[in-house]
């Protein structure tokens, strides 16, 4: 077994997340240190927690490619301090300019920190819905970050991505060829993966998560994110997994945490509704099996009650 495998194996153990760990990085607004997990591809880990002052909104994988002819960034972080503290990261490592950045979907922590890029003359890139999510929440967004960020909030204005695709947007830049892929309905509108086929590898933004457990939004519907992770994302038949949320790990893990945690979910909610149970009872169905995920407290009950009223309509 190699290197990167030993480290990629280390890292898919659960006890690595924790709501309790504190800051990993005192030293910057970032929550972790970017770490190069396989040659060129490196990633800082957010905290597997809600967003807070503590963490600075840094609860999500915020990563780039050092390709040789440049740096492409995926994420720009939940405010503009964090997208400067990653450019200073990047910048401890090479001397490659960053030549793009991408959005993995609209919500707050992949693209409250476009301003840092904008100013700087970096294209950003997302999927159209993307774009449409953020143009239409973006000052929602916003004053939501504000409120918990405070200080850190300092400098942060509302810029959506300068180009938008709908389907594939590829990139060849130096020893990488870098696929940005809009694979079909997942966790929220527009979310995208970044898949580098030489390297087996993909970013999996919100296609996948790992170590916390994920959220069911009122956008969210679960049988087509089912159907999007049958259909494309597992045919990808990736070696290493970058998730949204969580550390890099492999297919196994991120299947396990996010198909599955889904399949299981939506097999409750089945037996409770063909049991003649309410909304109201919904929310208790048992979810044991992920109790042990970052999250779930905050989590379980929400996404019972929104899977029950999505299965209502089906």
């Amino acid at each position: 077994m190699n290197r990167i495998v030993l480290i990629v194996a280390a890292l898919a153990l659960p006890a690595w997340a924790s709501e309790d760990i504190a800051d990993q990085y005192p030293q910057s607004v970032l929550y972790s240190k970017p770490v190069e997990y396989i040659p060129g591809v490196f990633s800082a880990i957010g905290a597997t927690a809600p967003p807070t002052y503590e963490n600075s909104g840094h609860n999500n994988n915020l990563s780039f490619i050092v390709t040789g002819e440049g740096v492409v960034v995926v994420n720009s972080g939940a405010a503009y301090t964090l997208a400067e503290a990653l450019h200073r990261e990047i910048q401890a490592v090479t001397d490659q300019p960053v030549k793009l950045v991408f959005n993995e979907n609209g919500q707050g922590h992949a693209m409250l920190g476009n301003g840092y890029w904008s100013q700087i003359g970096v294209p950003i890139i997302a999927h159209t819905d993307a774009a449409a999510e953020f143009e239409e929440y973006g000052p929602q967004i916003l004053d939501q970050m504000k409120k918990y960020n405070q200080d850190k909030a300092e400098g942060t204005y509302l810029a959506g991505p300068t180009e938008t695709f709908d389907d594939e947007y590829v990139v060849e830049m130096g020893e990488f060829r870098i696929e940005a892929r809009y694979l079909g309905p997942a966790h929220s509108p527009g979310d995208i993966s970044i898949w580098l086929p030489n390297q087996s590898l993909v970013i999996a933004g919100d296609m996948a998560f790992h170590e916390r457990m994920l959220p069911i939004f009122q956008e969210t519907y679960t049988a087509d994110w089912l159907e999007t992770w049958d259909n494309a994302f597992e045919p990808l038949g990736a070696t290493y997994v970058i998730p949204g949320h969580g550390h890099p790990t492999n297919m196994d893990q991120v299947r396990r945490y996010t198909r599955g945690y889904l399949r299981y979910l939506r097999s409750r909610i089945q037996e409770h509704m063909d049991a003649g149970g309410n909304l109201a009872e919904a929310y208790y169905v048992d979810q044991s099996p992920y109790a042990h995920l970052d999250t779930f407290e905050e989590l379980a009950a929400k996404n019972a009650g929104r899977v029950y009223e999505q299965m209502e309509f089906e």
